[in-house]
């Protein structure tokens, strides 16, 4: 018995029970970002819409003016652009980046006019002035405007240095991942 025991005692090792505990620590995080990535949840950290915790809800209906949505850029030219410029965040949309979050103001066959601000069918958007420059003094190349083509959104957020359709266009609507529902978040 006494051979048991001081084998038993010498597989106990000072530093093994650490790098265990980091190894659980680090699995259980992993799998409770893998759950939550699953279950739809993202973190929301730019201004364009509150900070924090928001969900994916699935949309099982033509998107409609006035919701909120989840959406992946399409690899365009002024999203290569928002990227270098660093508009947008990695992210796993097809085209590399994040998805955003925005208001649906437009669907197809609206019309979307561009001057000093934005209209909609002839009503004015609100909070929707056109910025000449980014926040690093860059210019800016505001959208021409037009009818909403078939199959595509106009999307906006109310936020002064957001970059939306003001600037890029109208999105393909099968980008849209779903209705953004904030969980737990704060606007600064």
């Amino acid at each position: 018995m006494n051979i048991f025991l001081v084998e038993a005692s010498s597989l106990r090792r000072p530093g093994k029970a650490l790098p265990l505990i980091l190894a659980v620590i680090t699995s259980a995080l992993l799998g409770a970002i893998t759950a939550a990535w699953l279950g739809g949840f993202r973190l929301n950290l730019t201004p364009s819409e509150p900070l924090g915790l928001w969900r994916i809800v699935e949309l099982d209906r033509p998107a409609a003016v006035g919701d909120l949505v989840f959406v992946c850029p399409p690899r365009t030219p002024p999203m290569q652009e928002a990227r270098s410029r660093g508009y947008l965040r990695s992210g796993l949309c097809p085209s590399g980046v994040a998805p955003l979050i925005k208001m649906v103001m437009a669907v197809a066959g609206q019309r979307v006019d561009v001057g000093a601000s934005v209209t909609v069918d002839g009503r004015p958007v609100a909070s929707s002035t056109i910025a000449q420059r980014d926040g690093e003094g860059r210019s800016l190349t505001p959208f021409g405007g037009g009818i909403v083509p078939a199959g595509c959104i106009f999307l906006h957020s109310a936020f002064a240095g957001s970059f939306d359709s003001r600037y890029f266009g109208p999105l393909p609507a099968s980008g849209i991942l779903g209705l953004a529902q904030p969980v737990l978040t704060y606007a600064p």
